[in-house]
């Protein structure tokens, strides 16, 4: 190559370098300013720290001992090499290194040194829990080790192990090299194949491989208690483990350390050859093989299968007792539940703790309700679903379903540089409705001044306020990565719009909060000019002295960011906390090496019909032990962050709260008893507790090795065949047990490979402390579950036309949630339908509510609201204890004659208002107006009511029904 060519070359590695310098510290110094203005430093300077110290220590621990070994290989060549083809071949060789041998080694040992750096600074958290872990308090049921070892210890000892193998085996094939190219090592010529020198320093890194070895067997011992078993089905040593793989594997462990003094003491010191070192090894291997592997396999298969049920007992027992341990399932309460009630009882119509707040809202589906009705302008959104939260309005608590007003970009008409970071930076205001009431033909009660907004004055009368005094919202969910915001950037007008006017006009506004990083001065402007790439942060006149730079504006990827230790729930939700608008984030600490526990991959056990469509997926992480430990909280108006410990007897926690100075997050008696109160049951920690009890609320081994009594989470109800998980739902409701009504986390369970309820499973918050119930129901209960309730209502031979009639070309009916409510010795399932326009703009409005009572076929009402259906429930279960049929959905005899009888009087004059109101539906149908299709509807059911009414004053019940009605269509059901 010319020199012209080489000075080009390395110019462009010299480029190359720069700019990837230059990304580095432009990333490392602008996440520095980011974590100043939240005040977790530590944070950054820990991480930072022991990168940078594992990436030296490894790194160059690495290339001390590869590139040791290569010199040494090189000391101990012979000076005298016999004349042969195979050494004049290799001469050219030696002729190009050997000048600048030194250099080659630095090279060599240099770039497997950076690897191994680069593989070590991702082990920080693991390093740092070695350091800074302490114990448990429960021994392994085993070696009575303490399981901080397993949690803490075992997972970098064995990374070190790794890095000790993968140290000796490249030193050992990088030292045979250099012996072979400078003929320590020889293949042709007369004499020995392999000096004493070069004999000598390879079988040594043999040995050290063997000694590792020996260490990789005691290290496994420990492991064993981790692993799948195929015996039980379960994670942990089963009967052969004990007692046939754990002595072989102290065995093997023996052998090894005689091999290596073998090898070393026969290969140098006595024979001076590798006949006896390598039967060693031979050995070794058939040790491994006979022993490690036979034996064991001999007992699993003769002494192990004939009575698994029996032997592996004891070791099924242990599972199930550290899965539920791991899990924090330990003091989950069981309670019988007869459930041997199937007729409504008459106390339904009055009962105030779980009708009066049986939850009809859906958030799924009611968002665009919320989008609709309280978007104020078109760039405004709610997201795709909504969250449930409890407030006590009027001195009643109950649930509530609420949604805060984001901008989403998007949908800007001017979606340039200035707009989009600098005129429209925050959202406005948390808007709220009573989950269990509707108005308006079925939209949501939206409260009054919630944040200090008007009422639904033509739907709704004022109620009584929930005061916050900052709704703007600069940190929000729909915030994207590149969503950066530059604020306070005029002190003599504001720029940023507000919200619009009761006038009509616009208001504007000037940030004010704490948050954000200073971008007055031009390196700062420079800088993140650099980051962002765009050369407006050098030449807009937006950006001035007062500026500052908000961003990592998602309130989940900010608590990430903060503490990047914890496992964050995919379900962030806001709650107005002392007159501000907080994001309350959950936070799991999680583990992989607890003995004897299930392992479960969490991003598996957490998705479900709502994943992706509001709430975030997690990662692909396989865990076998989960904390709820930290309550994070997000201040929606300048991004403050606090970390609050939220269970004080974690291990994990205190271990990562040690490792950043002790003051990371605060304890859980700084907890604002105002916060408190919103504090709700996580959501993916429920669902991955409920999976797990589907099997292991099982405690006696020998059923659990049956298998008969698991269970199985049911399919979305209306939509069985999509193989979506039924999503737990939060109420605030009483269950039998329970002094009063709580706000729980609720999912029902179905026996495995049917479809009848076997469970309900809740979990809820008792006086600050999680609590999980499970209601559980006789083994051959008559109570369907989830999905044949719903089948068995929309089918129910009443119910059917009036849902067929909702459903049309032009309009399409929403399943909402199915609720499984226990109620005096029965259960109670209230299942809201919508109805949806097909209209652009249209929303879903709740217009009818399918309740069931008993085994879900007999007792079965579609009603147009929650109180009617409660009646006409309580009707049907007096009728039925009169000996009358227990519902109407059997079909009247059919009149024998050729022809019906005339319609006469008031019984005329009642169907002709019903044919009236078939007409007025199909007219409505076929404007699409909505709004009048609703109207339509409600005039229809009241004319249908009033003819059932004047059939039954002249005892014409079997005569003709009015004809005309709409042709019925397939409902579409897309969401529940």
């Amino acid at each position: 190559m010319s020199r012209r060519g080489r000075v080009t070359i390395g110019v462009l590695i010299g480029v190359f370098v720069l700019f990837t310098l230059l990304g580095w510290g432009v990333n490392a110094w602008t996440d520095w300013l980011w974590f100043d203005e939240v005040r977790y430093t530590q944070v950054f300077t820990g991480v930072l720290a022991t990168r940078l110290l594992l990436f030296l220590v490894i790194g160059l621990g690495m290339a001390a001992i590869i590139g040791g070994n290569l010199w040494l290989a090189h000391r101990l060549r012979p000076q005298l090499r016999p004349h042969s083809l195979e050494q004049a071949a290799l001469e050219r060789y030696r002729m190009l290194l050997s000048p600048r041998l030194g250099a080659w080694i630095a090279l060599v040992s240099a770039v497997i040194g950076l690897f191994a750096g680069l593989s070590a600074q991702s082990r920080w958290g693991q390093w740092l829990l070695f350091r800074n872990g302490g114990s448990f308090g429960v021994k392994d049921p085993e070696f009575g080790v303490d399981v901080g070892f397993y949690v803490f210890q075992l997972p970098f000892w064995r990374y070190l192990l790794g890095v000790g193998f993968t140290a000796v085996v490249l030193s050992l094939l990088g030292a045979l090299a250099v012996h072979y190219l400078f003929g320590g090592v020889r293949l042709q010529g007369v004499g020995d194949r392999m000096t004493n020198a070069a004999r000598a320093h390879l079988s040594t890194l043999v040995a050290v491989f063997v000694l590792l070895k020996a260490i990789a067997y005691v290290l496994d011992r420990r492991a064993m208690l981790l692993e799948y078993n195929e015996g039980t089905k379960l994670y942990g040593a089963g009967y052969a483990d004990v007692n046939a793989l754990l002595p072989a594997k102290e065995i093997l462990a023996y052998i090894s350390v005689l091999v290596a003094i073998a090898i070393i003491v026969f290969s140098s010191a006595v024979m001076r050859n590798l006949v006896w070192p390598g039967i060693s090894l031979a050995l070794l291997g058939v040790s491994a093989v006979a022993i490690g592997g036979i034996y064991p396999w001999a007992v699993q298969t003769f002494e192990v299968k004939p009575s698994a049920r029996d032997k592996e007992a004891p070791y099924i027992q242990r599972s199930i007792e550290a899965t539920r341990a791991a899990y924090g399932l330990s003091g989950t309460k069981t309670t019988g539940y007869a459930a041997n009630n199937l007729v409504p009882p008459a106390n339904l119509a009055t009962d105030t703790s779980v009708v009066s707040n049986v939850r009809l809202l859906d958030p799924q589906l009611v968002s665009e309700t919320y989008t609709q009705l309280q978007q104020v302008r078109g760039f405004y959104d709610f997201g795709p679903k909504l969250d449930i939260d409890r407030y006590a309005v009027g001195g009643k608590t109950s649930d509530y379903v609420v949604g805060v007003r984001e901008i989403n970009y998007g949908e800007l008409t001017q979606n340039n540089w200035i707009n989009r970071h600098t005129v429209f930076t925050h959202g406005y205001g948390l808007v709220g409705a009573p989950a269990n009431q509707v108005v308006c033909g079925g939209q949501p009660y939206f409260v009054s001044g919630f944040l200090g907004e008007k009422a639904q004055e033509a739907c709704s009368s004022q109620t009584e306020q929930i005061p916050a005094q900052q709704p703007r919202i600069y940190y929000g969910e729909r915030m994207e990565p590149n969503d950066y915001a530059i604020v306070g950037q005029s002190g003599d007008r504001n720029v940023e719009f507000d919200r619009p006017t009761s006038t009509g006009g616009e208001q504007y506004y000037t940030y004010s909060g704490e948050g954000g990083v200073k971008i007055g001065s031009f390196t700062r402007r420079l800088l993140y000019a650099i980051k962002e790439q765009e050369s407006n942060f050098l030449l807009s006149e937006a950006v001035n002295d007062n500026s500052k730079l908000l961003y990592v504006r998602n309130p989940r990827d900010r608590v990430e960011k903060v503490a990047p230790f914890l496992t964050l729930d995919g379900d962030p939700y806001p709650a107005v906390v002392n007159g501000r608008v907080q994001w309350i984030v959950d936070g799991y600490t999680t583990a992989a090496t607890y003995p004897y526990a299930e392992r479960v991959n969490l991003q598996a056990e957490t998705t479900d019909e709502l994943t992706g469509r509001g709430t975030f997926q997690l990662a692909r992480e396989n865990i076998n032990y989960i904390r709820n430990s930290v309550k994070a909280t997000v201040d929606a108006y300048d991004g403050t962050v606090r970390l609050y410990q939220f269970d004080d007897s974690d291990p994990v926690l205190k271990a990562w709260n040690k490792a950043f100075g002790g003051d990371l997050v605060l304890p859980k008696s700084a907890i604002p008893p105002e916060l408190a109160e919103h504090f709700r049951y996580p959501a993916d920690l429920f669902k991955v507790q409920r999976n797990l009890l589907t099997k292991f609320h099982v405690t006696d081994p020998g059923d659990f090795y049956s298998g008969q009594d698991f269970w199985q989470v049911p399919n979305v109800p209306d939509a069985p065949d999509s193989g979506q998980k039924q999503p737990p739902y939060y109420l605030f409701t009483q269950f039998p047990g329970q002094e009063g009504p709580r706000f729980q986390l609720t999912s029902a369970v179905t026996p495995n490979g049917r479809q009848n309820l076997a469970a309900l499973v809740s979990g809820s918050y008792v006086d600050g402390q999680p609590k999980l119930e499970v209601l559980e129901l006789p083994d051959q209960t008559r109570i369907s579950g989830p999905v044949q309730v719903h089948q068995q209502m929309t089918n129910n031979g009443e119910i059917r036309p009036q849902l067929n009639l909702l459903s049309s070309n032009q309009a399409q009916v929403q399943y909402g949630n199915l609720l499984s409510l226990p109620f005096a010795d029965g259960m109670l399932y209230v299942e809201p339908v919508y109805v949806k326009s097909s209209n652009q703009d249209a929303y879903p409005l709740l217009q009818k509510v399918l309740l069931s009572y008993g085994d879900g076929g007999s007792y079965v009402v579609l009603a147009n609201n929650l109180n009617d259906g409660i009646k006409q429930l309580v009707e049907l279960g007096k009728r039925a204890g009169q000996g009358s049929p227990p519902t109407g959905g059997t079909n009247p005899p059919p009149n024998t004659g050729a022809n019906p009888p005339p319609l006469t009087g008031a019984l005329a004059d009642a169907a002709g208002k019903v044919q009236s109101a078939i007409a007025e539906v199909k007219a409505a149908q076929a404007s699409g107006d909505f709004e009048r299709y609703g109207r339509a509807l409600k005039a229809l059911d009241e004319a249908m009511t009033a003819f059932q009414e004047a059939q039954a004053a002249v005892g014409t019940s079997s005569g003709p029904a009015p004809s005309g009605s709409p042709a019925p269509s397939a409902s579409a059901s897309p969401n529940r």
